[in-house]
């Protein structure tokens, strides 16, 4: 990998955070007013939206939405859709941080389909960043000394549709253009939510939801495109880990709009994952630079 590469990866990683943070803000809005069919349906609703008036302002992108690979489309959006009604239903239920904590034992999923269904190679620093990651997560959780609740089944089981989810991406972005791949996620998605929402749910929304409801439709587009993009400049025992970072993240938005507690513990565990990331992405910084040095050495042909 190419250290432009690197960078577009923290970039793109960098812009999903902070989408799907404000995805989390946005259904604990509308909760009180929607199911989460009907929260699912208006993410999807708004992302088709936005996609159609894009391709409508830039023809290019028709090209882009063209049917192709549908089968393995089909598969992965829905996986993604069972993964995520999960994830938001145990948004309604449990902290934000301890979703968000609990999802991340994805990355251990992912690292493991990814070696087998993408061939991809497990470094000792992709192995450490794995595995400081999901001490921060065991930190924060702190599984033995607190109640057990039936909820935290849900975000585990959504942990590892996701990590099914992100290797048919990683498989999907070999062939496929990023804009192509959001839309049909979305437009396979929006029939399914719909189908399980009443069918006037739209009126029970008041101007108070609005700006939740624009959050969510914009936020549930730019966190896949991101992390499509993200996907596409790297490999994916590289560029999930990145996203334990949301962890810390979504504990301060927890604290500052809903009240819930800062847990020191989360602050700790973020701790022990930010230093597997940063481990992760100086060792992979090196092999980019030593790249370009091995090909201005390499006798001709």
């Amino acid at each position: 990998m190419t250290s432009s590469r690197l960078v577009r990866v923290v970039l793109w990683m960098t812009g999903a955070l902070l989408s799907f943070s404000v995805m989390a803000l946005s259904i604990r809005g509308l909760a009180g007013a929607l199911t989460i069919f009907e929260i699912l349906t208006v993410r999807t609703f708004g992302a088709v939206l936005i996609l159609v008036t894009l391709a409508m302002l830039k023809p290019q992108f028709f090209a882009q939405m063209a049917p192709r690979r549908m089968g393995l489309n089909l598969l992965r959006n829905s996986v993604h859709f069972g993964a995520l009604y999960g994830w938001a239903l145990s948004l309604t239920l449990l902290p934000l941080a301890t979703v968000f904590a609990l999802e991340f034992t994805m990355p251990i999923w992912l690292a493991i389909i990814a070696v087998f269904v993408l061939g991809e190679k497990l470094t000792p620093s992709r192995i450490g960043v794995i595995v400081l990651g999901f001490l921060g997560v065991l930190v924060i959780l702190r599984p033995g000394l607190v109640s057990f609740q039936a909820a935290l089944m849900l975000p585990l089981i959504s942990a590892v549709g996701y990590a099914i989810f992100n290797a048919l991406t990683k498989k999907l972005t070999a062939t496929e253009p990023t804009f192509g791949i959001v839309f049909w996620m979305n437009a396979m998605q929006l029939p399914i939510g719909y189908a399980g929402s009443d069918k006037l749910f739209f009126l029970k929304l008041g101007w108070e939801q609005l700006p939740s409801f624009v959050g969510l439709g914009v936020a549930g587009l730019t966190a896949h495109y991101c992390l499509t993009n993200a996907f596409r400049a790297g490999d994916a025992t590289l560029v999930m880990p990145i996203d334990f970072l949301r962890v810390p993240l979504i504990a301060l938005v927890g604290w500052w709009f809903f009240g819930e507690l800062l847990d020191p513990f989360v602050f700790l565990g973020g701790g022990i994952m930010l230093s597997g990331i940063i481990w992760n992405l100086r060792d992979e910084a090196k092999k980019a630079h030593r790249l370009p040095e091995r090909e201005t050495h390499s006798p001709p042909h």
